[in-house]
């Protein structure tokens, strides 16, 4: 049966934004995207749609969804209930929504907001983030020495949900070649069949 025209609203350079586009080409559902800049979120049709105006956010047909992690889940219930995509035991799922938390806290203090501060000027405290950012990383570096993902033996939502703003990390400041399990996931999450990349990728070097 087909489905309704699918829109999402962002920018091209939010990594909020690029974890449903991600699972969006994953899962090869046709959609729209409608690039929302930063003062488009202040007009009266954007706040209609997210009062709190933020990206990104969903529409699919009636539905209006803002929130990417709750995007994300709302697309693999609607159209990829039997994928891995999210875990189907409660131990499996309990461990996705804490990596769901992490990407919504310590991922987002740490090296999303180290990016925003070093390339879009955004107020805050740059050597704080970094901090977080490195504190967090070599927490997640100790986690994949003994696993290929972050929840499950294969990739799931959480693991799209931490990939943008790690692998960009080093527009931070923040360079990621000091953890080499970490690196070895995002290697395998850029293998991915329909990845697409976030624009301005840094590479993975020793100059990072």
């Amino acid at each position: 049966m087909p489905h309704p025209t699918i829109t999402l609203h962002g920018t091209p350079t939010s990594g909020h934004t690029h974890r449903v586009e991600l699972l969006l080409e994953m899962l090869k559902l046709p959609y729209d995207y409608r690039t929302v800049p930063a003062e488009a979120r202040r007009s009266a049709d954007f706040l209609d749609l997210n009062p709190l105006g933020q990206i990104p956010v969903l529409t699919d047909g009636d539905l209006v969804l803002p929130d990417s992690n709750a995007i994300m889940l709302y697309l693999v219930r609607r159209y990829a209930p039997e994928s891995d995509w999210w875990p189907k035991t409660p131990e499996g799922e309990a461990r996705a929504l804490r990596w769901f938390s992490i990407a919504a806290g310590e991922l987002k203090n740490g090296p999303a907001t180290a990016r925003l501060i070093a390339r879009f000027n955004a107020p805050g405290d740059l050597a704080a983030a970094q901090a977080e950012a490195r504190r967090l990383f070599a927490f997640m570096d100790r986690h994949l020495a003994k696993r290929h993902f972050l929840a499950a033996n294969a990739p799931t939502l959480v693991d799209l949900a931490c990939y943008s703003y790690t692998a960009h990390a080093p527009e931070g400041g923040v360079p990621l070649t000091p953890y080499p399990s970490l690196c070895r996931w995002l290697d395998a999450l850029e293998g991915l069949p329909r990845f697409k990349p976030m624009p301005g990728l840094p590479k993975r070097t020793a100059g990072n």
